[in-house]
């Protein structure tokens, strides 16, 4: 068919050939007779033809060498398509003879009318690179040229090359730098990916760290006491000039912000990078979001993303704080993802959320993934060496899991329990001797060697123990595997040492076994233990240290991150994920002191000026898509969500748009010519804006009616509360300002919607679905508003404590929070009236529930004025409260005569957590810096039950949920009344009827969440007590138990 006259068969003929190369087949035999029409004058066969040349010139090289006066021939053809495939042909024959036809083709291209034939020649310069380095500077001199070039299609290949032969050679970006900033939204995506990695690398070399500004603020927080306002204010002034941003690099961070909407996730991944590596830490977590989408892709993708993160985690928790529900694992994950979430979780745990992710490690210990229940008891391990408060609780867990039916969960929790005793050795004796029990059946060796090294380092706290444990092995010594045996003669050599008496011809025994072993490790061992501590005329000065030696206090392991060492490869990428350094990996510079010369990257064409301001207004418009995320979100409230949506981020574009004005102005170059191509558009544009202006009007009109319609419907329902938080999150996407006032928006409908709420029973708003209580509503992008969200009634079954085998649901008690039994009269000084120029103020927690809803914890602040003049408008100024923490301000003082004092009230949700409530005092001409911390017990609201109540809630608190401690309790406080007395006058708890004298019990539930706090003292002989505390808030838990502990044994 090739060879035949007609044009149709050929077609046809060529038509299927291609169709063979598109399934995989090999059609290199029939190179001869299609290289033979390379001439047809027929268009369609020879785009064909020149699609089988490109597949097969580099392996066909001799035949093709024949046909390259055609190719040649060619480079002149009118069609575009023809001439860049001509040269993509020519670029792909590997025969260093052509070179020079190769780079004259590549100069001529460079050169061409058609931006496709020239974003050809900028990958036919890679190729010619690869064939012969000695074009380098010839090269380098087409890319400079190509770089000027302003059609987008050019862009991205012309940058790959610059990548590819001189990387380094940065001074041919200046010129170019704002024009690739300013096309980077239309380039094509992979173009976006590799002009963005070539930008980040600029950046790093030409501008100051931002980063510097925060530590800079940091350092200047704390004023002196005695300092005046004067100096004060010129340490302000000065904290202001340390930092001011380049409107260069500003220009690259605005620029690249919307690219983080791509469906590209490369182009996602590289812009997180850039924000990463480039933007202010306040600026960086916009990044969050949009790698957090990124997991909804297959698995390969996240993967990558998902190492990013963990990277990203360990540093800045608070990027990921918000979306910890989008990192819990799924059944249907691969094990590498699981595990790299399970990393995560890891990192992000702190003292608000690790009760939650206790319990979510509690269902990964029983999955059916042993690798991954292997990785989650390693996570607990680390999260008990990093949040002291739940060490107990983690170590309590973990030894319930010694008695699990599976041998690897049994093994792993054995050798992180290991880890976590030599951080505290002193209270663990009981653990070491249930763990010397458990040896027996356990058959894992790197288990089995742990248990012996415990027993063997400790063997002085369980002296009994120890020497039947060497019996036990020395009898399957010879069976053992050669990391147990190494450990048995361990334990036999520190035994020898400490207790010889009976130890002595058992070691002697196992030294001899050893001697004749098949591994020459243990033979090894075996001669440098016998010379250390059996001494002879032979042995020289170390036997006499040999106790020290093997006795010596060994350091405890630091339980880390693998991730911690990546962050010195740049993210997203190959080095990264590999974490080893790959071929062509270029290395981050570190930030210049002093920033270069920013006028090299001014340019003094007029014309280009207004090419470029004509593109920078299209990006503009292009800017408010800022909406993107909001759109699939809340699904419940439709109208409501849109209609706050669409006003915030209408109002939020026209901010930007104002701030891209300005910063476009100082960084673009502000010839005068420039300023007059701008007011002629302008002119020309005012008709057409007259018209869209009376359209947005309307439009704006039409929200505002929806906006009402949609408050009356909120009004008259009940429950305004949902609705207005998915309002919220529609619009989480926003700055800090409109964050604020849409804070403001909810506050107000919470407090007018919160007479109906009291109606309704506690129970209804807390106990949730049982397939509620993992991985709840897997919304990835709801960002939680408190930092601990557990469910109320979620607690933990008595099964479950032997082998934390899941979770069951309380049933429905009778549960009624009561009044307050005692209230505290210490008061807290909030301001001294040194500090506040003659205002002083003191606070005290009232313990009043439900004043200011049901959240928040009442507090009284007496203010004092000390001084000889009045003092006008005493109000709370700005709030530095942690994420989801509320306050519920006094009204302002009008006026406090001299020596005058007033009490207020005022209301703040802690999210049951101890951290401060940072907000200023201010007054009509000052401002003063405070914050409350509140004690424990001031974080619940008191409960009656009975006492069978209390008994069946407790036996579902068990496990982790539990901690308990032994007290001396002092002679005058063993009686009923003063322990009562005692205990409600340090924590908010109500007294539960007891029928046993010697057992005292206390309940409440926290004021946030919900949870119960069960305490329960018990009297023992000898004036000891045990005082126990029963809640899935195991950090409070923690925290109760060490303030109540002073208030008993203390007279």
């Amino acid at each position: 068919m090739l060879e035949s006259s007609k044009d149709s068969a050929k077609l046809d003929a060529m038509k299927r050939i291609v169709g063979m190369i598109a399934k995989g087949k090999n059609a290199s035999e029939l190179f001869p007779a299609v290289v033979k029409n390379v001439a047809s004058k027929n268009i369609e066969i020879k785009k064909l033809v020149y699609v089988y040349l490109m597949r097969y010139a580099e392996e066909q090289q001799d035949l093709a060498l024949l046909s390259i006066s055609t190719f040649q021939r060619a480079l002149k053809d009118p069609n575009q398509l023809i001439r860049a495939s001509a040269l993509r042909v020519l670029s792909s024959i590997r025969v260093p003879i052509i070179v020079p036809i190769m780079m004259l083709a590549i100069k001529e291209a460079s050169s061409d009318l058609s931006p496709y034939v020239r974003k050809n020649a900028a990958h036919a310069i890679q190729k010619l690179y690869s064939l012969d380095p000695e074009q380098k500077e010839m090269l380098i001199e087409v890319i400079e040229k190509l770089l000027k070039d302003r059609s987008t299609l050019v862009a991205g290949s012309v940058v790959m090359a610059f990548e590819e032969v001189c990387p380094d050679r940065i001074d041919l970006i200046h010129k170019n730098y704002r024009k690739l900033c300013n096309l980077l939204v239309d380039v094509e995506e992979w173009g976006q990916v590799v002009i963005i990695h070539m930008l980040t690398r600029y950046a790093r070399t030409q501008f100051v760290s931002p980063w510097k500004d925060d530590e800079v603020v940091e350092e200047y927080s704390e004023n002196n006491f005695y300092e005046s306002d004067e100096e004060q204010k010129e340490k302000d002034q000065n904290v202001k000039n340390t930092y001011t941003m380049d409107p260069d690099h500003r220009l690259l961070l605005r620029n690249t912000k919307p690219l983080l909407q791509s469906r590209n996730a490369a182009v996602v991944m590289a812009v997180a990078q850039l924000y990463w590596h480039l933007a202010p830490k306040s600026e960086a977590g916009i990044v969050s979001k949009s790698l957090v989408r990124l997991l909804r892709s297959n698995r390969e993708v996240q993967y990558i993303v998902l190492q990013n993160i963990a990277t990203m985690s360990i540093q800045r928790k608070g990027m990921f704080e918000p979306y910890l529900k989008s990192f819990y694992v799924r059944s249907t994950d691969p094990t590498m993802i699981k595990t790299l979430k399970l990393e995560i979780l890891t990192n992000l745990a702190n003292e608000a959320n690790i009760s939650t992710l206790l319990r979510e490690f509690q269902t990964y210990v029983k999955s059916q993934d042993k690798q991954f229940a292997a990785a989650t008891i390693q996570a607990i391990g680390r999260c008990a060496t990093n949040i002291t408060e739940v060490t107990d609780t983690c170590l309590n867990g973990l030894v319930c899991l010694l008695s699990n039916r599976d041998e690897i969960v049994v093994a792993e929790s054995v050798v992180v329990i290991k880890k976590l005793l030599q951080t505290q050795p002193a209270h663990h004796g009981e653990i070491i001797k249930h763990m010397a029990k458990l040896l027996d059946n356990i058959t894992v060796p790197v288990a089995r060697a742990s248990i012996l090294w415990l027993i063997g380092e400790y063997c002085e706290r369980v002296p009994k123990i120890a020497p039947d444990v060497l019996r036990k092995t020395a009898k399957s010594f010879t069976n053992e595997d050669d990391l147990v045996k190494l450990q048995i003669l361990n334990l036999g050599a520190k035994l020898y040492l400490t207790n010889s008496k009976q130890t002595k011809l058992l070691t002697q025994y196992v030294l001899n076994l050893s001697k004749y072993d098949q591994s020459y490790d243990i033979r090894d061992r075996t001669r440098f233990i016998r010379q250390l501590i059996v001494p002879n005329e032979k042995s020289g000065a170390l036997s006499k240290y040999a106790k020290k030696i093997f006795l010596a206090q060994k350091p405890a392991p630091l339980l880390e991150s693998p991730f911690k060492d990546r962050d010195h490869f740049q993210l997203g990428t190959l080095s990264h994920t590999l974490n080893s350094r790959a071929t062509g990996y270029l290395e981050l510079s570190d930030w210049p002191e002093v920033a270069p010369d920013p006028s090299v990257r001014n340019v003094d064409v007029a014309e280009s000026a207004k090419e470029w301001t004509g593109i920078i207004r299209k990006t503009k418009k292009e800017k408010p898509t800022e909406k993107f995320y909001s759109e699939s979100e809340e699904e419940e409230d439709e109208s409501a969500s849109t209609s706050a949506s669409e006003s915030e981020s209408g109002s939020e574009s026209e901010n930007e748009d104002k701030e891209e004005g300005s910063s476009d102005e100082s960084s673009g170059s502000s010839s005068p010519s420039e300023e007059s191509s701008d007011s002629e558009s302008d002119s020309k544009e005012s008709t057409a804006k007259k018209t869209s202006r009376a359209a947005a009007q309307s439009d704006s009109e039409d929200i505002t009616k929806k906006a009402k319609r949609i408050s009356k419907k909120r009004s008259t329902s009940s429950s305004s509360h949902t609705e207005s938080t998915s309002s919220e999150e529609s619009s989480s996407d926003s700055k800090s300002e409109s964050d604020s006032k849409s804070d403001s928006e909810t506050g107000k409908s919470r407090s007018s919607a919160s007479s109906k709420k009291e109606e309704k029973p506690v129970q209804d708003r807390k106990v949730p679905n049982k397939q509620d209580v993992f991985l709840l509503d897997l919304d990835d992008f709801c960002p939680v508003t408190t930092p601990v969200a557990v469910p109320t009634a979620a607690v933990l079954s008595p099964s479950v404590t032997a082998d934390l085998e899941g979770l069951s649901l309380s049933s429905s008690s009778v549960i009624d929070v009561t009044t307050q039994v005692s209230v505290p009269t210490k008061t807290h000084e909030l301001l001294h009236r040194m500090s506040g120029k003659g205002l002083a103020a003191h606070y005290h927690f009232s313990r009043q529930p439900g004043t200011f809803g049901d959240c928040m914890v009442s507090v009284q602040v007496t203010v004092t004025n000390t001084t000889d003049q009045k003092i006008e408008n005493i109000h709370i100024g700005e709030k530095k409260l942690p994420p989801g923490m509320r306050m519920h301000e006094f009204n302002p003082i009008e006026c406090l005569e001299p020596a005058g004092s007033i009490t207020v009230s005022m209301g703040i949700d802690f999210c049951d957590s101890t951290q401060t409530a940072s907000f200023q005092l201010c007054t009509k001409d000052d401002h003063f810096n405070v914050n409350i911390q509140p004690p424990v017990g001031e974080l619940l609201l008191p409960v009656t039950m009975s006492e069978k109540d209390f008994k069946k809630e407790q036996g579902m608190l068990t496990g982790m949920n539990e901690t308990s401690v032994t007290i001396a309790v002092a002679p005058q406080n063993s009686t009923r009344l003063v322990i009562i007395e005692k205990v409600v006058k340090a924590a908010n708890l109500g007294v539960v009827p007891s029928g046993q004298d010697n057992i005292h019990r206390f309940a409440a539930k926290t004021v946030h969440s919900g949870s119960l706090m069960l305490v329960t003292v018990e009297l023992k002989e000898s004036s000891t007590a045990q005082l126990i505390i029963n809640t899935e808030k195991t950090v409070i838990g923690s925290v109760l138990l060490r303030e109540l502990k002073p208030v008993l044994s203390q007279g």
